[in-house]
């Protein structure tokens, strides 16, 4: 079943899928979170991601690329003991390396947007050893819907889809491949 059915049954899926699945991001704070939100997702529904997402997003400082960075042992266990996010080490932990690797992409290529425009078009496949080589906890589901939800790669809407117009307007770099 695809995401623009399920999400006309559930208001967190809706506002989600009419708003921002698919649609071209090039903030590199908007990349980066749907990079943590992806991760912390792992063996979990999207629906529970959607409905902690702002506790997520307060926990993780608004997603502020160089202050998870700088995170040391005590932001970890707060971020451990904060009920508002998942709490999984592992997961916390991929935050804080993954925003590291992300000011080195940054630093290199002037943008996390610049970073993944250089390696655009490529194929599934390459964006996940890509993604393995570059950050942590990054398996192919994680890549995947990371770089569809983005815009990166088709997928996000069925063609007959009224937002799939929407998206296709603001010229995708799926969209821009030919």
């Amino acid at each position: 079943m695809s995401y623009c059915i399920v999400a006309a049954a559930d208001l967190y899926h809706a506002r989600y899928h009419d708003t921002e699945y698919g649609f071209p991001v090039r903030e590199d704070g908007v990349l980066f979170e749907r990079l943590i939100l992806e991760i912390n997702q792992a063996g979990l529904s999207w629906l529970t991601i959607l409905k902690k997402r702002e506790g997520i997003r307060n926990a993780y400082d608004d997603f502020d690329i160089e202050r998870i960075a700088s995170y040391g042992d005590a932001d970890r266990a707060r971020l451990l003991d904060d009920a508002r996010i998942i709490r999984n080490r592992l997961k916390v932990n991929a935050a804080i390396e993954n925003a590291k690797r992300t000011l080195d992409l940054i630093a290199q290529h002037g943008s996390f947007t610049a970073w993944l425009d250089a390696h655009h078009p490529m194929s599934l496949d390459d964006w996940k050893r890509l993604f393995k080589k570059t950050f942590v906890f990054t398996g192919g589901e994680i890549v995947r819907e990371f770089l569809v939800s983005t815009g990166y790669l088709s997928a996000a809407h069925d063609q007959d889809c009224p937002v799939y117009t929407s998206v296709l307007a603001l010229q995708p770099p799926w969209a821009r491949e030919n």
